[in-house]
């Protein structure tokens, strides 16, 4: 496996988003075979493992610790606060954004006793939370530095004025923010700020939630549940309009002579040294795929052709609805 560097850390190319192992698309995967894909990930070359205390409000957190303390020493592992579940007084647990102090180091003490581990390697901001200025957040985690229970701070979803913000507060390792070829918006300013200060850019979603993988062909076999029905570009209109500029992509990732998945991340791998794809998956041989993109070698051209096939330009819909638009501080296309 390749490697890039994440601050103090050399990692794999490509790393491992755990979300989708525990919430977000549908039914997870039973523990086993959760277990299943990990250690393949690991025996794969994989270094470098993503989750968060939202996911599966804790539980995916307690999966990967269980799973991968015993390779701790072999691993980076990366958590993320600020953005976790909060039982209410009726009992349901809901999402709940949260960058006081106080919040972010309950988060970390908790992901702390999930995850099995004394230390995280990468603990970022899962969302700022517009009402405490992001200084005081970062105030927070640099705390948390200094006192042993994280190595380096991340900032997730945020704009390059947040960035140098709290950069000027302590050093930002990486900037996680979707990055595909359906969504450019890192390239309005958020990449060359990462770049300016020395950060790595993580890129998760580098698959399009499935779209650059050609397998998901209509939406109504989505689960009720599934976080990708409120999102405009699945809708079934517009995810109609958008398989249109599917296939010319995968007829010209056959010529390149890869999978669409592999061209996708190739192509991501292409852009920037300091660009590290963090793809899911809930399947062995899609895992083994996407690992293999690290081998595909792309031309100035086929770089050129692949952003003209599937960009900003004709892509049909935002990323996101109105509410979890303002929930991210990333700029957006006019």
């Amino acid at each position: 496996m390749q490697t890039r560097t994440i601050g103090p850390f050399t990692v794999s190319a490509i790393g491992l988003g755990c979300m989708n192992l525990s919430h977000a698309y549908g039914v997870p995967p039973s523990p086993e075979q959760a277990e299943r894909l990990l250690l393949a990930a690991l025996d794969a070359g994989v270094t470098l493992f993503d989750t968060a205390a939202l996911y599966g409000f804790g539980a995916n957190e307690e999966l990967v610790g269980r799973v991968l303390k015993a390779h701790r020493s072999r691993i980076t592992l990366a958590s993320k606060g600020g953005m976790a579940g909060v039982r209410g007084e009726d009992g349901v647990v809901r999402r709940v954004i949260d960058g006081r102090p106080e919040a972010l180091r309950r988060n970390c003490e908790d992901s702390l006793r999930r995850l099995g581990t004394d230390v995280i390697d990468l603990y970022y901001l899962h969302r700022w939370h517009k009402e405490v200025p992001v200084e005081d957040s970062v105030g927070a985690l640099s705390d948390l530095v200094r006192a042993g229970k994280v190595r380096t701070i991340g900032l997730s979803e945020v704009s390059a004025a947040t960035i140098r913000k709290a950069h000027a507060v302590h050093p930002i390792t990486a900037v996680q923010t979707e990055y595909s070829l359906w969504t450019r918006n890192p390239e309005i300013a958020v990449l060359e700020a990462c770049r300016a200060i020395g950060a790595a850019f993580v890129a998760f979603s580098p698959l399009a939630r499935a779209y650059l993988t050609d397998t998901l062909h209509d939406v109504a076999t989505l689960d009720a549940k599934d976080i990708r029905r409120p999102m405009p570009r699945f809708a079934p209109q517009n995810y109609a309009a958008n398989l249109q500029l599917l296939q010319p992509y995968v007829a010209f990732a056959r010529e390149v002579g890869c999978t669409p998945a592999q061209l996708a991340l190739a192509w991501l791998l292409h852009k920037a040294p300091h660009i590290v794809p963090i793809p899911g998956t809930t399947n062995l041989a899609h895992l083994q795929e996407d690992l293999d993109a690290a081998k595909v070698q792309l031309t100035p051209a086929q770089m050129a052709q692949a952003e003209a096939l599937i960009g900003q330009h004709n892509v049909v819909g935002p990323r996101y609805a109105p509410q979890a638009t303002g929930e991210v501080d990333t700029e957006n296309f006019a």
